[in-house]
């Protein structure tokens, strides 16, 4: 390593810092080192179920790997590239930020592009939420709209939905409805309440007590993608209003045109004119660059919190503004505007789930093919014929997760397709690509899915013997467990 020296004008030199020779040596290293520093845990699920590639580029929606081969991804980073993988345009943008030695976080000062992003997500949101607050990712911005929701209505309760998923720090750890995330972590927050999603009378139920300072739901659940009933979520709106509770919409996957519209609560029967009292964006705002999120929120809701100068600074991280996330939200909202991007994922998100129906259809484990814009679930089921029966009960009783595990892993494989499991103890694939994916990679991950589904229903075919060696995995993972 060189060591600094003075310059000729007698000035500090900096040492070089080589990233790409850092790789180039050290590359290969990653997943050991992350066995070894990171997370020993999630290195051995990685080698388990296949996803050990050594990726070494991602390109709008594909990824490379060192041997350089292509893969459809339909992971997406879990949702945060609606423009494609190291989109130029918002790297770009990244750079030039950087070019102009920008007065960064000043602290006690203004910064120079919050209130610009601010002003441009106003300008799209649902209905009139004309007030911002910047936070740095989807669950330090939930927990920021718990407290905005409890300032305003004085009271304590949230209320939220089996399945949900709203990020895993403590505030949105407690209102998560996936019970996997929260064992073994101590008391939670008090004062929540879980009831099933898109059930009304629950709802009703729940906020009867004139207790509840908000009730936040996701307009398409993550996990599982679970899309409610028509007029769900104005109807929702309206017993909050009715109880004096506050809706909080969770749009950190699903916002910023990943269904098809700017926000999946401007489908079906909620209108353009109708909003929620506070929006939650994360996720796709980064441009897969900058952690960023943001809530957006009634004016009478944000007064209450920062209702004068000595209260300004009660709720306030470290980097919610900074100039770097600013500029990749803003060249974010740039492309997805400018390259009709949300139009383009309505268009080729229906393309691909209509062309999956049709070719999985008749498939006696292919329970449902159900999705908007590009997000997409394939739900199997338990199957009629006997033999197959048999091997699907063998999984499961295995691991609640493992058929799809076993899909998933000759889709990359074989076909170079990145998907995942919908969620813990489901029997749900979903696709979450960019939404700058094309037609002609629909039509692979078509003809992939065929394929291998269809492999699925010949007993003893190659995803069923996937299936076994991820068992015996399991298994062999359970033995010290049992010992002990």
């Amino acid at each position: 390593m060189s060591v600094p020296g003075p310059s000729p004008a007698g000035e500090p030199r900096a040492s070089a810092f080589d990233l790409a020779g850092l790789l180039s040596a050290r590359g290969h290293e990653a997943l050991p080192l992350m066995d070894r520093h990171v997370n020993p845990a999630m290195a051995a699920v990685l080698r388990t179920i296949g996803f050990d590639q050594n990726y070494v580029r991602g390109e709008g929606a594909y990824l490379f790997d060192n041997q350089g081969r292509r893969y459809i991804d339909c992971l997406g980073g879990y949702a945060v590239f609606a423009g494609g993988r190291n989109h130029p345009v918002i790297r770009d943008a990244i750079r030039q930020a950087m070019d102009l030695n920008l007065p960064n976080l000043p602290g006690v000062g203004t910064p120079r592009l919050a209130g610009l992003l601010a002003e441009e997500l106003v300008r799209i949101a649902p209905g009139d939420l004309p007030k911002v607050y910047f936070a740095s990712g989807g669950g330090e911005a939930v927990d920021a709209a718990i407290k905005f929701a409890r300032a305003f209505t004085g009271r304590p309760k949230v209320v939220f939905c089996h399945r949900a998923y709203h990020g895993l720090t403590v505030g949105a750890l407690s209102a998560n409805g996936n019970h996997e995330f929260r064992e073994s972590f101590g008391p939670l927050l008090e004062h929540t309440r879980e009831i099933p999603f898109n059930d009304l009378r629950s709802l009703e139920h729940a906020l009867f007590d004139d207790d509840v300072a908000a009730f936040i739901v996701e307009p398409i659940q993550g996990k599982g993608v679970n899309i409610p009933d028509r007029d769900y979520l104005r109807r929702a709106k309206d017993l909050c209003r009715k109880h004096g509770a506050l809706l909080i919409l969770d749009e950190i996957q699903t916002g910023l045109g990943r269904t098809g519209r700017m926000f999946a609560c401007q489908h079906d029967g909620a209108g353009e004119s109708w909003q929620p009292d506070l929006l939650v964006i994360a996720k796709a705002l980064s441009g897969g660059y900058i952690p960023s999120s943001a809530v957006l929120m009634r004016d009478d809701v944000h007064a209450a919190t920062f209702a004068s100068m000595q209260q300004c600074s009660r709720i306030q991280n470290t980097f919610g503004m900074n100039d770097l996330a600013m500029a990749a939200g803003l060249a974010t909202l740039h492309v997805l505007r400018d390259e009709r991007i949300v139009e383009h994922a309505a268009e080729v998100g229906g393309y691909l789930r209509e062309r999956l129906a049709a070719r999985l259809a008749g498939l006696e484990m292919v329970k449902d093919v159900r999705g908007r814009g590009l997000m997409i679930a394939i739900e199997f089921g338990r199957p009629a014929s006997l033999a197959l029966r048999a091997g699907w009960s063998l999984l499961h009783k295995l691991d609640e997760s493992l058929f799809c595990q076993a899909v998933i892993l000759p889709l990359m494989n074989d076909h170079r397709i990145l998907t995942q499991v919908a969620g813990h103890r489901l029997d749900v694939i979903k696709l979450i690509p960019p939404l700058v994916l094309s037609r002609a990679d629909a039509d692979e991950i078509v003809e992939a899915f065929d394929r291998t589904v269809r492999a699925c229903h010949r007993l003893g075919g190659p995803v069923w013997e996937v299936g076994k060696k991820l068992g015996a995995a399991a298994m062999k993972r359970l033995a010290p467990a049992r010992k002990g």
